[in-house]
Formats: C-alpha cells, sequence, structure tokens
C-alpha cells in the first residue's frame, strides 16, 4: 500500500495538510467502492503527519495540528509532503540553518531512495534550499516569485504554472492547489480514473491553466532602490502614454544602461518587461471591477492595437481578456452589453 508522509512546521496554514488528507480519504472511498476484487473499507492510500520534533505544531491561525511522530530519514516513503510555510517573507524561516539540516537531509535521502517529493506553495523554497530543484523546473505561490527566482538562480521557475513535475518532484502554487498535488498523488499511485472520480467527487478544479490569471503586482515596491520606485511610479502615472526608455532615464538624470541595469537588479527584470506586467494588471482590475469592455481597457493601459492586447494579455494569464472578465468580474450578471467607457477614478 501506498505509505505518503506529510511533513509540518509551525506556521503552515491547516488547509494544507486537512485538504491533502480528505482527497486521500475520498481516493480510498473511491477504490473502496469499485468492483475490483478489493474488501469494502480497506484503504489503499496510508499517510502520517511528522514533525521536526515529532511534537504537535501550530499552524498561522492557531489551530494545533496532531502528528504521528518525528521525521525520520530512514523510515521508508512512497511519497512526502513537503507542506508550506504561511510567512509574509519566507526567508527568514531559514535564518536558523542548523535547525533545518535535519529536513534537508531527510529529504535528500528519501529522495535517494525514490520517493516523490510534493510540495506546494512556500513548501518549493524547502526543496530549494535543500538542493534538490537545482537544475530543474519548479513553482511556487506567484507572489513570492521574485524572491525565489532570485536566491535560487539555478531553478527554472515556472511560475505561470499550477503544477510542475520533474525528477520526481512535483510542485504547485497556492495552498488551494495542495488539492491538486494530492490529486497528482492519487494518480501517480491509484490511476488516473481514480483521480479523475476523486476529482469530480471533491469539485477539484483540474483544469486552471495559470497561477497568472490571480496574480497580481505589489502595492509598495519590494526592494529599496530609490531610484527604481521613481521609474515605476513613472510608468504607474504615464501608463497610457508610449514607452522610452530614452524618455525615462533623462527625466531621473541617469543613462539608460544604469536604469537598465538597475532595474533588472531591483526587480528582475528589464523595465519594459515590467510596464508590460503593470499594464497587464491594471487592465486585470479593470476587467474585474468596471463596466468597461475589451476595446476600453486596451486604451486605458496603452495599448491601441487590440490585437496585440490581446494576444500579451493571453500570454501573461493564460485566458483572453472576456475569459478574464467573465471568470473574475464581480458586477452583477445580467446586466446586459458592457459600454465602451466609464470615469476612471
Amino acid at each position: 500500500m501506498p505509505h505518503i508522509k506529510i511533513w509540518v512546521y509551525d506556521g503552515i496554514l491547516a488547509s494544507g495538510v486537512a485538504g491533502s488528507i480528505d482527497v486521500f480519504t475520498a481516493a480510498n472511498r473511491v477504490l473502496a467502492e469499485r468492483k475490483d476484487g478489493r474488501r469494502a473499507g480497506t484503504p489503499s492510500l496510508q499517510w502520517r503527519i511528522e514533525s521536526l520534533d515529532g511534537k504537535p505544531v501550530q499552524t498561522a491561525s492557531g489551530q494545533v495540528v496532531a502528528v504521528d511522530g518525528q521525521i525520520n530519514a530512514r523510515a521508508a516513503a512512497d511519497a512526502i509532503i513537503v507542506t508550506g510555510p504561511f510567512i509574509a517573507n519566507i526567508e527568514h524561516f531559514f535564518e536558523r540553518p542548523d535547525r533545518l539540516k535535519p529536513l534537508f537531509a531527510a529529504l535528500r535521502r528519501q529522495h535517494e531512495r525514490g520517493a516523490w517529493l510534493a510540495s506546494y506553495c512556500t513548501g518549493s523554497f524547502i526543496l530549494a534550499e535543500a538542493g534538490l530543484l537545482d537544475g530543474g523546473v519548479a513553482t511556487t505561490h506567484w507572489a513570492q516569485a521574485r524572491t525565489f527566482a532570485k536566491r535560487y538562480p539555478e531553478v527554472d521557475l515556472r511560475v505561470s504554472e499550477i503544477l510542475t513535475e520533474q525528477n520526481h518532484i512535483l510542485c504547485s502554487g497556492a495552498v488551494t492547489t495542495s488539492l491538486n498535488l494530492a490529486l497528482r498523488l492519487v494518480e501517480k499511485f491509484a490511476g488516473r480514473d481514480v483521480a479523475a472520480t476523486t476529482g469530480k467527487m471533491m469539485l477539484i478544479d483540474t483544469n486552471r491553466v495559470s497561477q497568472s490569471s490571480y496574480s497580481s503586482l505589489p502595492d509598495a515596491p519590494v526592494h529599496s532602490d530609490v531610484l527604481v520606485e521613481r521609474a515605476q511610479r513613472w510608468m504607474e502615472k504615464s501608463l497610457q502614454r508610449g514607452f522610452s526608455l530614452a524618455e525615462l532615464a533623462r527625466h531621473l538624470a541617469v543613462s539608460e544602461r544604469t536604469l537598465n541595469r538597475r532595474f533588472k537588479l531591483a526587480t528582475g527584470e528589464p523595465p519594459l518587461h515590467y510596464l508590460q506586467t503593470l499594464r497587464v494588471d491594471v487592465a486585470k482590475r479593470l476587467l474585474e471591477t468596471r463596466a468597461l469592455n475589451v476595446d476600453a481597457v486596451s486604451a486605458r493601459v496603452g495599448y491601441g492595437d487590440l490585437s496585440t492586447f490581446r494576444r500579451l494579455f493571453k500570454r501573461e494569464t493564460g485566458l483572453s481578456p472576456r475569459q478574464y472578465q467573465l471568470r473574475f468580474s464581480r458586477s452583477a450578471a445580467g446586466r446586459g452589453p458592457l459600454p465602451s467607457a466609464a470615469p476612471l477614478r
């Protein structure tokens, strides 16, 4: 019988543990009800919750999660679920490296023995810190993408992906994707049909195409470079205008080369790509909250060519502007056609 271990620490979200176990419980019911010679009620998936010291952990909401024992590198497992600490600055989690060395060693040993490693949200940071993602692909929570890319440059970060898989390692996005992650483990150990039936039973959305549909830029800069902050504010105020790196550099009284270098160092991307991301982010907010059609939104964010806007928007979010509006708009349904313009306050 496949044996799955769930490794937990203080500060995680309780749903990441409970949700995964619920998926495995539902999958076992599906298996028990199938006419395949199994005795009804006999579980096919087993799991065990473990912590670094074998003691219960306290979640970010204050709930206490009981554990079945201490993390043991030598105990066999078919899969390890690496839960993600819910913390604004994930790098603080690694400030006591001696405490985490046994965890990293245990992960490496389990992987060497052939166990699947599965992480969601900030759990990917733990796998990367253990050196298990170097040269491979991974994803993480979209809000932590820049921190991840800067800290682990050897990892091919694909933050738009809901779930990545390579080298017996699975990574997924924010905590709700732990359901998708658990469902993928069900598929690995019980088959695609059982996983599909379980997903339908639990109404798990397996068709989410991209994290980028949900992402947004931070309201405040996540760096300390005043020059780059001024550049970002200029872009925000000049969103509808054409962009010229030379004009921006003159406005800031620096060379284009200096601006480009400092911008990439502070944000992890060149100014032009940042501007495109900013325009898409503002477009998403307009599509969510205002009664504008796609043409009007395109013009508001500086794209006179509607086809260019649609192509860029879909590349960045995985959805067309109209699909995004239908999925995420907070306007009441049934109000008829969207008007071409509305005041932007």
